[in-house]
């Protein structure tokens, strides 16, 4: 299993659907960065937030998620309470191939603010928006720009195709279209 280059990348983009929208370069003027990079691709969060909120004292239970511990927000800049968690998605759409794997790790701009971007391997033909979990780990609120950059996804190719793949599984999170809470 290797790591897969900027033009191995953009061929998949633009041959298999593999990133849409695609940015063949890297577009940095006055944003924060997203867009095709050395080994990877820099992607965008969407416009749409759930930020976490304790108004009706829910208890965060992974195998009973309680929708109401979430506030809907749309908007262009999105402010996350101190010591707090917001879901969002991304700009792009994914189809990840069955020879691929993907990591993907939350970019350093935010990182050295204290906000941290966790999201979870795109398996073998898993397709859909990529549900981003963001936390904010300071005492102070934080600003999360949409349409901007907010954390680079990895390629990795395997010298040969898995045996079962996300699609093959039916995966609980297949063909995501939006933001998707926690499913058992």
């Amino acid at each position: 299993m290797g790591l897969k280059p900027d033009h191995w990348i953009e061929k998949m983009a633009l041959e298999q659907k593999m990133i849409e929208p695609y940015e063949k370069s890297q577009v940095r003027d006055g944003v924060i960065s997203y867009g095709v990079s050395s080994y990877g691709y820099d992607i965008r969060v969407a416009d749409e937030f759930k930020i976490f909120t304790n108004v009706y004292s829910a208890i965060v239970d992974p195998k009973n998620f309680d929708h109401k511990s979430m506030v809907d927000f749309n908007g262009a800049e999105c402010i996350i309470p101190p010591n707090s968690f917001a879901l969002a998605r991304t700009v792009e759409y994914f189809r990840i191939p069955r020879q691929v794997l993907t990591v993907c790790l939350g970019k350093s701009t935010y990182a050295r603010c204290g906000i941290i971007v966790n999201v979870t391997p795109f398996e073998p033909e898993w397709e859909g928006f990529v549900t981003l979990e963001i936390s904010n780990t300071t005492p102070l609120p934080a600003k999360i720009y949409a349409n901007e950059g907010i954390a680079q996804v990895l390629f990795f190719e395997a010298d040969e195709e898995c045996r079962v793949s996300y699609a093959d599984k039916k995966g609980k999170y297949q063909n995501q279209q939006d933001i998707v809470l926690p499913k058992l």
